[in-house]
């Protein structure tokens, strides 16, 4: 674990983004249930995802998926002070609570917005320097793609696979490692 991501893990405990009845397992090491079909992913797991995304300080980074705002929270402090995040959830009901506790927890330089239906990630606010995907596609999304700022990169899980891909002078390129199980990404 890079010490920007163990830091960052330290300063954003993931039992305060979690409902009263997981908290008490918020320090082992898998998913966790949130409610509405949706977990909150293993801390190893979100270990791998942050450093392959390599968010840096002053980055814009769009949060797929962003379910409780611990992500989010934690895309945050490594994008600041003059970066930002903007989280997208399908489940309006997490899209509440994740603001709550983003609030709660005065997170500053991060959003959790509705997804809109149709739409895929946040065009509106693009182009973006990373964009994290945090449930399972079947090929990696174009429509993603295509809100990637030139010199970006987007991780995103497919078909079991952690995908990162990077766009210079509009070519992509992928690598992909091991095997993660994600709840699906709609829209997909």
């Amino acid at each position: 674990m890079t010490d920007r991501v163990r830091q960052v893990m330290r300063e954003v405990p993931r039992r305060r983004f979690l409902p009263k009845a997981e908290r008490a397992w918020a320090g082992l090491d898998r998913a966790l249930d949130i409610g509405y079909g949706a977990t909150c992913s293993q801390p190893s797991t979100v270990v791998r995802l942050l450093e392959l995304l390599d968010a840096r300080p002053g980055h814009r980074v769009l949060d797929v998926g962003s379910g409780s705002g611990w992500t989010t929270a934690m895309l945050a402090r490594l994008v600041s002070p003059d970066g930002w995040v903007v989280g997208v959830e399908i489940v309006p009901e997490l899209v509440e609570r994740s603001r709550a506790a983003l609030e709660a927890h005065d997170v500053q330089g991060a959003r959790v917005e509705q997804a809109v239906k149709g739409v895929l990630g946040r065009p509106a606010d693009g182009p973006y320097d990373r964009i994290l995907v945090s449930a399972e596609a079947h090929d990696v999304p174009q429509p993603l793609l295509d809100q990637l700022a030139d010199g970006g990169r987007m991780v995103v899980p497919v078909r079991g696979r952690l995908v990162t891909a990077e766009l210079h002078d509009g070519k992509v390129s992928t690598e992909s490692e091991g095997w993660y199980s994600f709840v699906p990404l709609q829209g997909s």
